[in-house]
């Protein structure tokens, strides 16, 4: 650790965007059902509104069908009215407390309409990235310029630092290109 900066903390802050990132795209649908698809859904329950994940259980029984089981009788209707006001393309299908959710098949317009927002979710984490470097950049400026650190010392760090956004940005765009793969996949 140098005086001047903490680089594993801005190593720790450029993982968190990583994983942020994967958690975005992670939500895309793909050709296969998952659960994830349901994450941004939320449900107007007990005067508020909670995640899905609150009041059911998600579940993936067939490669292309969706399988949701509500806790609560009384809100299987909520449930249900959450996931068509969401814009997902989902219609459930109400079977007493459970509700069955086919996915359709994805055409050449939505597939490309997903990659769209896959790149925007890519662009949105490496904002991040660069915003942890220049954070790194200025601290290590204000080191080197309050002299706890030297000129030589400042220069090895600051190479560090674009080092690690490098690969971080390399590792989003590494992602990004799988994911891309994955949705174009018939």
């Amino acid at each position: 650790m140098s005086e001047g900066i903490d680089l594993n903390d801005i190593k720790r802050r450029m993982d968190g965007a990583i994983n942020a990132f994967k958690h975005d795209i992670a939500s895309l649908r793909t050709g296969r059902a998952s659960a994830n698809i349901l994450d941004p859904v939320t449900v107007e329950a007990y005067g508020s509104r909670m995640p899905l994940n609150q009041v059911a259980n998600v579940t993936v029984p067939e490669p292309r069908m969706l399988g949701i089981s509500v806790w609560d009788k009384s809100m299987v209707n909520a449930v249900d009215r959450a996931i068509r006001e969401a814009n997902l393309g989902l219609n459930p299908i109400v079977d007493g407390q459970n509700l069955r959710i086919p996915l359709p098949e994805l055409n050449e317009e939505r597939r490309k309409s997903l990659v769209k927002i896959a790149h925007e979710y890519a662009e949105k984490a490496k904002v991040a990235i660069r915003h942890v470097r220049r954070d790194g950049m200025d601290g290590l400026k204000k080191a080197e310029k309050d002299g706890v650190i030297g000129q030589d010392e400042s220069r090895a760090t600051s190479e560090k630092v674009q080092k690690m956004t490098d690969d971080t940005i390399s590792d989003v765009d590494r992602l990004l290109a799988e994911k891309e793969k994955e949705i174009m996949q018939i």
